[in-house]
Formats: C-alpha cells, sequence, structure tokens
C-alpha cells in the first residue's frame, strides 16, 4: 500500500496527543488510587474525576487494553489486578457489570459485552505480559459464554441473571460485534484453533440475524424489528473486523455485505463538510440521531486505513486533520458534538481511550 507521506506525519501528532495527553490523565486523575480502579469519567479539563456512582468492569478492562497496548507493564499488572479483585463472582462464575463507590457489587448482572471486553483485554495483556492467569481467563470466560450465554440460531444473549438463570436481554448486534474482536484478538494471542471454529459459527449467526441486504449494513437488532436502526460507526467498525479476519471468514458473505456497507455509512453517515460522523440512520440512509460521538470517528479513520484503494488514501490524510481539529483539545477531547461543532458531552469516560488506541495502532507509520 502507498501511503502518503501526510497521512504518516498527521498520524503520528494523533500518537504523539494520545501518549503526551491521554495517558497521563488515566495514570492520574483518572485513577482511584485507594481502590486501584479509574473513575467512569473525568472532567471536561481532564484535572478531577467527575462525582463516583460507580466502577465498571468493561471500563476497567477497556484500560487494562490500552496500558497494555502502551507497554505500561506496572500500570497494566494493576488494572488486571483489579479486575479479579472486584468483580470475579466467585459463587456463581463470571463477572459482575459493576461495584459500588467502595468497591462491593452493584450491579450483579451477567453482561455479554462486559465478558466480551474481559475476553479482549486478558488476551491482550496476556500476550504482551505473558501472565498466564491472564491467558486463563480468556480460554475460562470463552468457555463461560458459549455454555450460559448461549441463545438460539448460534447468536449468544446479551445480559442474564446473576445466577445465569433467567435470560434479561435477548441478542443484539453491539455485544456480539466485540465478541468477535475479543475472539480474534484471543486467538491470535493463544494460537488456539478452537477461537477459528467459534468465530466462523457466530459470523455465520451474525448473517443470518443481523445483515440487511439492501445496504450489507449489520443493524444494531434483529432484522424486522420495529424502529431498527444502523449505525455508521459500528459499519465502519465491523470492516476492520472482517479485513483483520480475512480468510478466516471466506464463504460467510460478510466481507462482501461490509464493503457494501461502508459505501453505505459514508455517503449517508459522513457530513462532507465537516468529516462528522453521525450516531444512526434508518435503513433507508435517513439520519436518526445526528450526534457525533468521538468513537464513530476514530472508527471511520480505522476503516479508511485500512481500505485499500485509491479514493480511501485520497480522503485519510483530510479526515486526520478534521478529526484532529474536531475533537481533540489541549486537555484530552470532545466526547460529544453536535452538527454545529457544539460540544453536547462535557466529560471524557474512561473508556474513550479504548477507541483512540485501536484506531491510531491502524493508522500509517
Amino acid at each position: 500500500m502507498n501511503t502518503p507521506a501526510t497521512s504518516i506525519t498527521l498520524a503520528a501528532t494523533l500518537r504523539d496527543h494520545f501518549t503526551r495527553v491521554v495517558l497521563p490523565v488515566w495514570r492520574g486523575p483518572g485513577f482511584n488510587t485507594a481502590l486501584n480502579l479509574p473513575y467512569e469519567a473525568v472532567s471536561g479539563t481532564g484535572e478531577r474525576p467527575m462525582p463516583v456512582q460507580r466502577y465498571r468492569a468493561m471500563a476497567c478492562a477497556r484500560q487494562l487494553f490500552v496500558f497494555s497496548q502502551a507497554g505500561d507493564a506496572a500500570h497494566a499488572e494493576v488494572l488486571f489486578n483489579a479486575l479479579l479483585h472486584y468483580f470475579q463472582d466467585r459463587q456463581h462464575g463470571g463477572w459482575f457489570y459493576s461495584v459500588d463507590p467502595q468497591g462491593a457489587p452493584l450491579d450483579t448482572t451477567k453482561d455479554l459485552y462486559t465478558h466480551a471486553f474481559l475476553v479482549f483485554a486478558c488476551a491482550e495483556y496476556g500476550a504482551r505480559s505473558g501472565n498466564r492467569a491472564a491467558l486463563d481467563v480468556v480460554d475460562g470466560t470463552s468457555a463461560l459464554i458459549e455454555q450460559r450465554f448461549v441463545a438460539a440460531h448460534g447468536l449468544f444473549n446479551a445480559a442474564l441473571d446473576a445466577n445465569f438463570s433467567t435470560m434479561t436481554g435477548t441478542p443484539i448486534q453491539n455485544p456480539l460485534m466485540h465478541l468477535t474482536e475479543a475472539w480474534l484478538a484471543a486467538r491470535e494471542a493463544t494460537q488456539d484453533s478452537a477461537f477459528d471454529t467459534r468465530l466462523r459459527k457466530l459470523a455465520e449467526a451474525i448473517e443470518r440475524t443481523f445483515v440487511h441486504a439492501p445496504t450489507g449494513c449489520i443493524a444494531e437488532l434483529p432484522l424486522g424489528t420495529h424502529d431498527n436502526r444502523l449505525e455508521p460507526g459500528h459499519q465502519f467498525e465491523w470492516y476492520w473486523l472482517v479485513k483483520q479476519a480475512g480468510a478466516l471468514l471466506d464463504g460467510t458473505g460478510l466481507d462482501a455485505a461490509l464493503t457494501r456497507a461502508f459505501d453505505f455509512a459514508q455517503q449517508h453517515g459522513v457530513d462532507p463538510v465537516t468529516g462528522g460522523v453521525c450516531a444512526s440512520l434508518d435503513e433507508a440512509g435517513r439520519i436518526k440521531d445526528a450526534t457525533q460521538r468521538i468513537w464513530a470517528q476514530s472508527e471511520y479513520l480505522r476503516a479508511l486505513a485500512i481500505r485499500d484503494d485509491d479514493a480511501a488514501r485520497a480522503v485519510l490524510p483530510a479526515q486526520i486533520e478534521r478529526f484532529k481539529q474536531r475533537f481533540l483539545q489541549a486537555h484530552g477531547w470532545f466526547e460529544c458534538k453536535t452538527t454545529a461543532g457544539e460540544v453536547s458531552r462535557a466529560e471524557m469516560p474512561s473508556t474513550t481511550p479504548y477507541h483512540l488506541a485501536t484506531a491510531y495502532a491502524a493508522l500509517p507509520a
């Protein structure tokens, strides 16, 4: 791939901002040293944590991924130990959704999204640190997902109660996407062919249940659900994942579908003037939610970076610059903006650095 030098230079400025500005927030004001847990969010200036109502396992796992990828082994180890200490359900198995401000279990729901991020983060941490306990979490949590979250037609339920006896959330797209992401990471970290089988079965189930044939997009809810929606950011995220899977998903139809979905999302979901990616569209491509969330912008960058064609290479430098000007600031980032460019969410959540880290890692260097 012949990448313009401007893309390489601009991408370097994003990584520099991440290293100098973003990571120090989450080692400092964004980290509760008494509990060894990241706060859910910090103020827009990055100087203080927002009032504490809970700590989520998913947020801690995302931070574990970020600091593992960044090579901060010491902080990553602290986060891994915190996950085990606070969120592991030693009575029923699996992981609690959240703990209260004192670190006691708060929401004991067994949430697929959360479990997927435990697998994903521990795969990254285990691969980089060599910590066998982290890879044991990858294997054990993956097996638990197959056993306890299983639903009809090869899918997995979104949520169950604390002891897995009652389903409280039926299959939806987003947790399944992150489970795909997690199992791709686990496959890389463990070299276990069992993840090949898991990924193919899951991909086939997603294609049957969520792929909107006219556009190739993966819908948020099963096809035929009333008031369904298509999220451009998720099309770009899926596009990346399917390209990462490569030949593993040959024959599923997802590659061809997501190539069309990329075009649909780019045409209908990206503002041609500002480059802002809207939150959601209806099935005809009309905007349902015009909010521009930073994670969707980062997924667009990541998808552009992996799309091997002249049009994407031409767009990428300008899109990096527009992203930098519109969503980054001296103290961190702007989480949400309106189409007019006004800040609609001022605080910075601890979950967002994961999106920035994965996008920046994909950009040319």
